[in-house]
């Protein structure tokens, strides 16, 4: 594969690339004199030759390949500086989308074809020559689209740009993004995101429409959501000052806006017929954002927003909060984790009779909780909720503060419903951590350190050791009668949450089988019954040959060894795994398999002390509890 003399990498590159830590890059640096010397770059970050590296890295026997899709990553960020890097990723995306709606132009004219991009291309949004003249790039582009496919090959490139550039793009989590989608969306209809950013939100939309301050942000946005086949308009501009939608009513509207913003447009906005439940304070632009929102979404629809925790209860927005109560506006307020954001949903009136009580849910962090507390409260206002869900009475609400904080209108218990939750949680607390010391494995301290043969993942793939399973493109698992094992899942030892609709092409786990996530959380399967979500990998072993848990300790002994502040996703297919006969594999996959439950059981522990804790503090402050004497 041709690796140019132009393109040039950091050490974190080097580091991921070679699959090792950034401190080992560093250590290289000091102990060899022979390592590449720096061809640009600062003192504090300096940039090397990939072509040097590689050379210098196969002649000291380290593990380094670069992939087609790298090779285009590299050559990027070698094409331009940080602050057109994401100019020349969205340029890319526009070559990528040409390939994806005419793929037999440039396969029968080449270069000559891409006089027609523009015309094939009008929806992109921005006014960028999306023209590239790097004609070696063009063709390298194209082989990774046809690689991997034009999507596929743009969302590489996207991920990598956003780990380039994670201190300065704001992202929502995918997680919080789709509960709001699924909140709020109809099965079929138009979804704005008045603030898309780089358009997390919208790729779980049926047909997008969005607005983006940022002309580079908007274009990644219209290309991610354009490569997935969606009819979708993005414009880019400020949507408080030059709404670019004006007038334009969506179905549903989601938004994450920019949080304390004091330039929003106070002085030439304040007779602006969007403020229809009152003049946003100077220091609240987020309150702008909800009446933005609420202007743009049909009478009935509903709006998602993310707020800052503090929205709920700063006095200057007070009045806007009582309106939105009264005219029957906000219908929720839910605590996504205990430092925030929250989320307000809304929906905007119709006539109908408003309800007489708020949602408030302290999600704590657990996001299953809240849409099941959404369709109840939904198709009854009125009822009672129980739990960390609960409706306050608007009335209750409308006092001279107006605080909406979940945390603040947390239901009382009483006293038998106290006693019965804190001796069960401190009576499960001490039985779980009294088991915790006959939980360790039994290992042997061995005097110098037991070098052992290695081959990897991949090789062991090759020879038929191992198959590798990945779930279906484009899979869902939102709904279905299906459960499905998620990253999310993965990543904490939970239980399957997903849901999913049956299909030949599922892969279903089996006990034994070892599943990785693209983050590097790694889990041995102990039960049958639910399908492999996306973002994972499953490694199904020949258990006449291998043992599945000798491979899974020494996965996550990989994950392990690669974290560092440079660290980029697990390739587990380098994973190094010494040769052993069967017989010491299955002792060391015993031990693994022991440290495994270990770690299950100190999760468990750790949210049992933390039950236990939030009750003591509960306990004490509500007088359900007084401190006494040890012993007593």
């Amino acid at each position: 594969m041709e690796e140019s003399q132009e393109i040039i990498v950091n050490a974190g590159d080097i580091a991921r690339l070679a699959g090792v830590g950034r401190a080992a890059v560093s250590n290289w640096r000091r102990r060899h004199e022979d390592f590449p010397q720096p061809v640009g770059g600062t003192a504090s970050s300096p940039l090397f030759s990939l072509p040097e590296i590689a050379v210098w890295l196969r002649a000291n026997g380290k593990s380094f390949e670069v992939s087609l899709g790298d090779l285009v990553w590299q050559r990027l960020r070698t094409s331009a500086d940080d602050l057109r890097l994401g100019e020349l990723v969205g340029r890319v995306g526009a070559f990528l989308l040409f390939l994806h709606r005419e793929p037999a132009a440039w396969r029968d004219h080449g270069m000559q074809s891409l006089t027609r991009m523009e015309a094939v291309t009008p929806d992109l949004p921005g006014s960028f020559d999306l023209r590239l003249d790097d004609q070696a790039l063009l063709r390298l582009v194209a082989e990774l689209a046809a690689e991997r496919g034009p999507l596929d090959a743009f969302e590489f490139l996207f991920e990598r740009y956003v780990e380039a550039h994670s201190r300065q793009l704001s992202v929502t989590r995918d997680d919080v993004a789709a509960l709001m989608v699924r909140l709020v969306t109809p099965d079929k209809g138009v979804v704005l995101d008045p603030a898309c950013g780089v358009g997390t939100l919208l790729l779980h939309a049926g047909t997008p429409l969005g607005q983006e301050i940022n002309e580079t942000s908007a274009l990644l946005t219209a290309v991610r959501v354009l490569l997935r086949g969606a009819e979708a308009r993005i414009v880019a501009g400020d949507s408080l000052r030059e709404d670019g939608l004006a007038g334009r009513l969506a179905d549903a509207v989601v938004c994450d806006p920019p949080f304390n913003e004091r330039a929003w447009g106070y002085e030439e906005l304040a007779g602006d017929p969007r403020w229809e439940y009152g003049l946003p304070p100077r220091g609240e632009s987020e309150l702008a954002w909800v009446q933005h929102c609420l202007a743009h979404v049909k009478p009935g629809g509903l709006v998602a927003i993310l707020m800052p925790t503090a929205a709920a209860g700063r006095r200057p927005g007070k009045r806007i909060r009582a309106n939105l109560l009264r005219a029957g506006a906000l219908r929720a307020v839910v605590t996504l984790a205990p430092g925030g954001p929250d989320l307000w949903v809304l929906r905007r009136p119709d006539g109908g009779r408003p309800p007489s009580q708020l949602l408030v849910v302290d999600a704590g962090e657990d996001l299953s909780i809240v849409e099941p507390a959404w369709r109840a409260y939904a198709e009854n206002p009125e009822a009672e909720l129980s739990g960390e869900s609960r409706t306050v009475r608007i009335i209750d609400l409308l006092d001279d503060e107006v605080d909406l904080t979940p945390a603040r209108h947390r239901p009382q218990q009483g006293s038998l419903d106290f006693l019965r939750e804190f001796t069960d949680a401190l009576a499960r607390f001490k039985e779980t951590s009294a088991t915790l010391s006959d939980a360790t494995p039994a290992l042997e301290l061995l005097a110098e350190r037991h070098d052992l043969p290695t081959t990897t993942v991949g090789e062991l793939a090759k020879a038929g050791l191992i198959t590798i399973l990945q779930a279906p493109p484009r899979m869902s698992a939102d709904e279905g009668p299906l459960p499905v094992l998620t990253a999310d899942d993965t990543a904490v030892g939970a239980s399957p949450s997903g849901r999913t609709t049956l299909d030949p092409a599922l892969v279903m786990v089996r006990p034994g089988d070892v599943v990785t996530s693209v983050l590097g959380a790694v889990r041995l399967i102990t039960q049958s019954g639910a399908a492999l979500g996306p973002q994972l990998t499953l490694y199904r072993v020949d258990p006449q040959r291998l043992d599945s848990g000798f491979l899974a300790g020494f996965l996550r002994s990989a994950d392990a060894a690669r974290t560092h502040p440079g660290s980029s996703r697990l390739d587990a297919r380098r994973a190094r795994v010494p040769m052993l006969p069967l017989s010491d594999q299955r002792r060391y996959g015993t031990a693994f398999r022991e440290l495994f439950e270990l770690e299950d059981r100190l999760r468990e522990t750790r949210e049992l002390g933390e039950t236990l804790i939030r009750l003591g503090f509960d306990g004490l402050v509500d007088g359900h509890l007084r401190p006494c004497d040890q012993g007593v």
